[in-house]
């Protein structure tokens, strides 16, 4: 196929929206990416062969799907704007091995669809645009279902990248950090200037890789607690530790000597905040505190 009528190009998608007098949304986050480089670099990143099953989460006018489906053996894609989907008819028509699939992938049960539409595939990978207002829950629910991918290439909000791919001891370093980096091995790949989008964006850009872990790099007795703990230890970063797992914990506050036993058994100064601690230290905090405290 001729690449000068790649989708992702200033003049090709300004063509698709004014024949089809598209307008943007901005409560669906909707910004089109308009540099066919660094869609090749994204697909790139995913490792993609013609064995390769691909998911997409919000394909837009369907510039990635165009890239994912040169490389893939089939790409599915969820579009929860109808009034995308004759576009995607249009934009795609040349492609046979593209579905789309009109539905919010947050209430999707996508271990159906992988099941119904990737039989064939020796893996798959979710290779995606997101939307900034909802990147974090659509991370988080790929992960967390436990779905049989070999990972997540995704363009998501720099400021959320960082936070992802963060270290102990560094002003990204949370919550989000440690939830991520226990499923998947988290890596930044190149930063994406807001230019190349339309409408532009107010924030740059990034794309990350996430390579799902075969198993948590810490042992925890209870993955729940252990996310409790991580999220109480964040609630309020310039607190010390101590006090916030005293103060969102359940039942902290009367058992504050108890939470100050285990942190310094576990070689844990009370006085530190959240974001010295490592995985490791969290795991075992966790482990300890879930014996004593029977919430």
């Amino acid at each position: 196929m001729n690449t000068n009528k790649d989708i992702a190009t200033p003049g090709r998608t300004r063509e698709i929206l004014e024949k089809y007098g598209f307008s943007f949304k901005k409560s669906l986050g909707q910004n089109f990416l308009i540099d066919t480089n660094i869609l090749r670099k994204i697909v790139d990143v995913a490792g993609l062969s013609r064995e390769t099953g691909a998911i997409e989460i919000g394909p837009g006018i369907g510039a990635l799907t165009e890239q994912l489906a040169r490389r893939a053996k089939k790409v599915v894609a969820f579009e929860i704007d109808q009034r995308l989907l004759p576009i995607l008819e249009d934009t795609l028509s040349p492609y046979e091995n593209v579905r789309i699939i009109h539905q919010d992938v947050l209430k999707a049960d996508i271990h159906r669809v992988i099941a119904e539409e990737f039989t064939d595939a020796a893996d798959i990978m979710v290779v995606a645009n997101l939307p900034y207002y909802v990147t974090t829950p659509i991370i988080m629910k790929l992960l967390t279902d436990n779905l049989p991918i070999r990972g997540i290439v995704v363009m998501l909000q720099k400021e959320v990248a960082d936070r992802i791919s963060a270290q102990p001891g560094t002003k990204d370093y949370g919550s989000l950090s440690i939830a991520i980096q226990y499923y998947t091995e988290a890596e930044k790949i190149m930063t994406v200037p807001r230019t190349v989008f339309i409408p532009q964006p107010n924030v740059d850009s990034a794309v990350i890789r996430l390579i799902k872990r075969k198993q948590p790099p810490v042992d925890v007795d209870d993955e729940s607690f252990f996310f409790q703990v991580v999220r109480a230890s964040f609630a309020q970063r310039r607190k010390t530790i101590l006090n916030n797992l005293i103060s969102n914990l359940p039942n902290g506050k009367a058992r504050k000597e108890k939470i100050e036993r285990i942190l310094t058994e576990n070689g844990i100064d009370p006085r530190r905040r959240g974001e010295t601690l490592a995985m490791e230290e969290f795991a075992a905090l966790s482990n300890a505190l879930r014996e004593v405290m029977c919430i």
